[in-house]
């Protein structure tokens, strides 16, 4: 490999891991990667005083020119929006990047509540550690804007986090354990009794499988939507099991060999406080591949 590409490689890692937390999905933050190295290739990197700072700067500045367009266009998404997970077992090397928490998908779709200009400030000084001018440097504005933006989106985030800000992993596996069997053996009181009384439920269907249009609220309306999902995929012998998704717990429900449905949750730490579910059939299928691709890198 020669030096030009190696420090390009030297650096992938942490690239990759700012181009996915800015959009939300991996083959999204690939194109960036793409980009930026089609740019660095023709860079002399001899010439430049911080090869790593002027990738992690164009990484931002491409990653924030599609995220503007993204935001776009998921403002006519039929639907909610969720992030696409990146991988489905925790031991690949991307999902030990930087703070593992902050990989999330949950602290993904928090992220969506910021504009770009804010989530790139964010991303830059409180997960990646650049200060306030290196910051500003990457963004081209001035400092005192960038503490500006960085304030803003603590501030937001602060206000939407969910209740458990540092989830704990066993809860949420303890909890997906017991709602995997209320769905494998449906009962209502069962089912009621997982959900915390303004529990949320957000389904991302993509238009092309059946999901609510708009998130639903409330233990009992949860209770009855899922009474009905676990009915119907009783019907169609759907099989279940707890992965990892973004290193957090979550469930998978296949249907044969295809995947139908991946969730997550928020808690209490006693009670659900809300699901996440990706039924959109594209995100599925990407998500079943590197599944797939793992399990069977893992038997050799």
């Amino acid at each position: 490999m020669d030096p030009h590409t190696a420090l390009f490689q030297q650096h992938r890692s942490r690239l990759f891991g700012l181009a996915y937390r800015m959009l939300g999905t991996p083959a999204d933050a690939e194109d960036v990667l793409h980009d930026a190295w089609l740019r660095w290739h023709t860079q002399d990197a001899d010439a430049l005083d911080d090869a790593e700072a002027w990738l992690v700067t164009v990484t931002t500045r491409l990653s924030l020119d599609r995220l503007r367009r993204a935001k776009t266009e998921r403002a006519h998404y039929p639907g909610p929006w969720l992030p696409e997970p990146l991988i489905a077992e925790s031991e690949q090397p991307e999902a030990q990047l930087e703070r593992a928490e902050s990989l999330t998908l949950t602290f993904l779709l928090l992220l969506e509540r910021l504009s770009p200009e804010e989530r790139a400030a964010f991303l830059l000084r409180e997960v990646f550690d650049y200060s306030h001018a290196e910051t500003a440097a990457m963004l081209c504005i001035g400092e005192d804007a960038c503490r500006q933006r960085v304030h803003r989106a603590k501030q937001r985030l602060r206000e939407d986090r969910p209740r458990q800000a540092m989830p704990n992993i066993d809860t949420q596996r303890r909890l997906l354990e017991r709602f995997m069997q209320a769905l494998q053996q449906p009962d209502m009181s069962t089912l009621r009794a997982l959900f915390a009384e303004d529990a949320m439920s957000i389904a991302d269907g993509g238009g092309l499988a059946r999901a609510t249009l708009h998130p639903l609220h409330g233990a009992e309306r949860l209770a009855r939507l899922y009474m009905q999902i676990a009915l119907q995929q009783q019907r169609h012998g759907v099989r279940h099991e707890i992965r990892q998704l973004n290193g957090a717990p979550a469930l998978f429900g296949w249907y044969g060999d295809t995947l139908v449905t991946a969730s997550w949750i928020d808690d209490d730490g006693e009670r659900i406080t809300a699901i996440h579910s990706l039924r959109h059939p594209g995100k599925l299928a990407r998500l079943a591949t590197v599944t797939k691709s793992a399990a069977s890198t893992s038997l050799h």
